[in-house]
């Protein structure tokens, strides 16, 4: 008997249809996976098993262990919820209260659902700890959330949801924003943890590769409704559904012309180290050294790819290039002939306009209370006062159809878009000043696999009709691979390697970087493309 059965299930929000007709099932000690784009309806799917969407209404049934859980009362769903059926939320620092303890977390769960005293409790809590492979397990019960990495912050959640050997574990984008060695680590943890429990996983994920390597079987969901269940086998070899054709053709494809002999050379930086100031107590401060001793090259119409782990300097090299970084920073850097390094702030403002950012999450980077005609022109507004009102509207409709947004979306907000096009609204903010450089800091980590190809495309675009050049920053070694000539790797801050992106990617010397690409492989293992 299957331990999960979804029939015809519909959720409505009001009179808005997110989940339509849905079944799928779930075997006991089964590895199932939803996979589909942000608003798939995935995530809700798996939460209605739970009975986790705030003020949703349901139709159908949701057998699990026999029984319909949307037959049951509240009350009975509190047991079942942590005892039978637990969740790993895609962000931990989200999900766990940075109030209390991560020791103190986990221990609530048992002593709620087990009844256990609080010192066994804490003794339980310390050994699953440890089951999940954190070091130093007693010592990291007394941290709270914000004193652990990403990955110990994820290894707590999975701890958490296991303290109680639940039968069903959910897993909603696990690893998402996390390294890719990281990644690894937690597929093969959850891997292990599901073989040595006998536990159904059904894990929620927009990363194919993630999935092919992780899953029994897959479901692939689109606008609600799910349109295609097979072994993953099946699956990846042949599928059968244009929308699922669609997500595998859609993993990052090199897009990257060569440069011309005599490009010329627009930034470099040479002996660059950049220092933070960490409180130590009363009176007392440690420097650390997060970028030391860089040396590089960027020419016009090139990018320059600089990857490494979180922590690894990467993100601060390239705000410290531009001259927007809080640390003390010593050594050269110069602009197309100028130095940067010795100017004030005042002198380096007019530059500004020739060189512009693009950040990760382009939600948070884009003010909520302003429309999008004002957030795309305040640079422009800015750095050309002189523009009319008429002059400055029609720069902005040029810039938005120039990323492919229409006019009609000049009065709207932030919150009114998708993913996709908040990232080519901060793209139009950059591109409508004409700047010659664009530092792009993770631009697509927080984008579904199609859309993240999309803007891989339209950059790559961009640049060829602007001879732009980027400053990309990124974990992700595929999205590298498609659009770099260069390649910066770091590790704690210190370039460990550097080259062309065919040589580096193809055969890296370090043994670092070939951990790194040993990742990925493993991470990618065996999808087209």
């Amino acid at each position: 008997m299957n331990l999960l059965d979804v029939h015809n299930l519909t959720v409505r929000f009001g009179s808005t249809v997110v989940v339509d007709d849905v079944s799928f099932s779930v075997a006991a000690g089964e590895k199932f996976a939803l996979v589909g784009e942000s608003g798939s309806g995935k995530t809700v799917s798996a939460l209605s098993i739970l009975r986790l969407n705030q003020d949703a209404h349901y139709d159908g049934r949701i057998l699990f262990n026999g029984d319909d859980v949307l037959q049951k009362s509240e009350n009975a769903m509190r047991q079942v919820r942590g005892n039978d059926a637990a969740m790993i939320f895609q962000e931990p620092m989200t999900a766990l209260n940075p109030l209390f303890t991560i020791g103190n977390q986990i221990a609530e769960v048992l002593m709620q659902h087990e009844g256990l005293s609080t010192r066994a409790a804490a003794q339980r809590t310390v050994a699953l700890l440890e089951k999940t492979g954190i070091p130093e397990p007693a010592r990291r019960a007394l941290a709270y959330p914000h004193q652990l990495s990403g990955g110990q912050r994820q290894r707590a959640m999975i701890a958490m949801a296991l303290a109680c050997r639940p039968k069903l574990l959910i897993a909603d984008e696990p690893t998402t924003a996390l390294d890719v060695t990281i990644q690894v680590q937690i597929l093969e943890l959850l891997n292990q943890l599901q073989r040595d429990e006998n536990m159904a996983v059904l894990i929620i994920s927009h990363d194919l590769n993630l999935v092919r390597h992780f899953a029994d079987r897959v479901g692939v969901m689109e606008k609600g409704r799910l349109v295609e269940v097979a072994d993953t086998g099946q699956l990846f070899s042949a599928p059968q559904q244009p929308y699922t054709k669609k997500l595998l053709a859609s993993q990052p494809r090199r897009s990257v012309d060569d440069l011309p002999a005599q490009a010329p050379l627009l930034l470099q930086a040479g002996k660059l180290r950049c220092t933070f100031a960490i409180d130590k107590g009363w009176f007392r401060k440690q420097a650390f050294v997060a970028v030391d001793d860089v040396d590089l090259q960027l020419h016009k119409g090139e990018t320059l790819g600089i990857v490494g782990e979180s922590g690894s300097g990467k993100s601060t090299l390239g705000m410290a290039l531009l001259r927007l970084s809080s640390a003390t920073t010593s050594g050269h850097i110069g602009f197309d002939g100028q130095v940067l390094s010795n100017m004030s702030a005042a002198a380096i403002r007019p530059l500004r306009s020739r060189m512009q950012v693009v950040f990760q999450d382009p939600y948070a980077s884009l003010s909520p209370r302003r429309t999008i005609e004002q957030i795309v022109g305040e640079g422009l507004a800015l750095h050309q006062p002189q523009l009319s009102a008429a002059g400055l509207r029609a720069a902005v409709v040029a810039g938005l159809e120039e990323v492919g947004l229409s006019t009609d979306m000049l009065s709207r907000y932030p919150h009114e878009f998708s993913g996709g096009q908040r990232q080519r609204i901060a793209i139009a903010r950059a591109l409508v000043l004409k700047p010659e450089l664009i530092l792009l800091d993770e631009p697509t980590s927080a984008l579904d696999v199609t859309v993240q190809q999309q803007v891989l495309q339209l950059l790559a675009q961009l640049q060829r009709k602007h001879g732009l050049a980027y400053l990309f920053i990124s974990h992700d070694l595929a999205v590298i691979r498609a659009m770099a000539h260069q390649v910066l790797v770091m590790k704690d801050g210190k370039v460990v390697e550097s080259g062309s992106a065919v040589t580096v990617l193809e055969r890296p010397s370090h043994g670092y970087t070939q951990r790194l690409l040993a990742a990925a492989t493993y991470a990618d293992a065996g999808v087209p493309g």
